[in-house]
């Protein structure tokens, strides 16, 4: 008659028999290809350095005009069709492009004289953000953004002063201007 194993004896074969075949397929998987990391660290030649010139991610910004003044203004140029916000420091801390209405105001410095919260425009567009600085020949010049975010509708020949803002702009220029904000209008 054959002896009978106790049953601790097959836990330590199964066990036994378990260990064998991980190891087998460690083994198997060492001789196998071995690919880079994908994570690297960085090494000490591939810090930045003085001399190294960073790629812009999008198109810088264009500078401010030279002849726009100093301190804390709204800059407006009428050949760019755009303005700038600059603080005290005579930085520019926002520029954006603008649609100007068809007659625009001479060259020169000027101060934002009344704020207008929303009313509609002389082109029959819903207005908001209106802020007057000027006026030439009697049509009102102020900067203002469509409520509905929408460029100016076509003139067909009618006067506007309206220099029409991009809804979030015309947000910006709100907060950054009050009653008294120079504004400096430039070539």
């Amino acid at each position: 008659m054959a002896a009978r194993l106790p049953s601790w004896a097959w836990v330590t074969g199964l066990t036994a028999g378990a260990t064998a075949a991980v190891v087998a397929l460690a083994v198997q998987a060492n001789h196998g290809p071995h690919p880079t990391a994908a994570v690297t660290r960085p090494s000490a030649s591939a810090t930045a350095s003085p001399h190294a010139t960073p790629t812009p991610r999008t198109p810088s910004a264009p500078a401010l005009p030279d002849e726009s003044g100093e301190g804390r203004r709204i800059v407006y140029a009428l050949g760019e069709k755009r303005v700038w916000l600059v603080d005290a420091t005579g930085k520019a801390a926002r520029t954006f492009t603008v649609w100007p209405g068809t007659v625009s105001p001479q060259p020169g410095r000027y101060s934002i004289t009344l704020r207008t919260q929303s009313l509609k425009g002389s082109d029959g567009v819903q207005i908001e953000h209106i802020m007057y600085f000027t006026k030439v020949n009697g049509v009102n010049i102020a900067f203002s953004n469509a409520l509905d975010g929408s460029s100016p509708p076509p003139a067909n020949g009618q006067k506007l002063g309206g220099i029409r803002l991009h809804k979030e702009d015309g947000a910006a220029l709100w907060a950054f201007g009050d009653q008294g904000t120079r504004v400096a209008v430039v070539k």
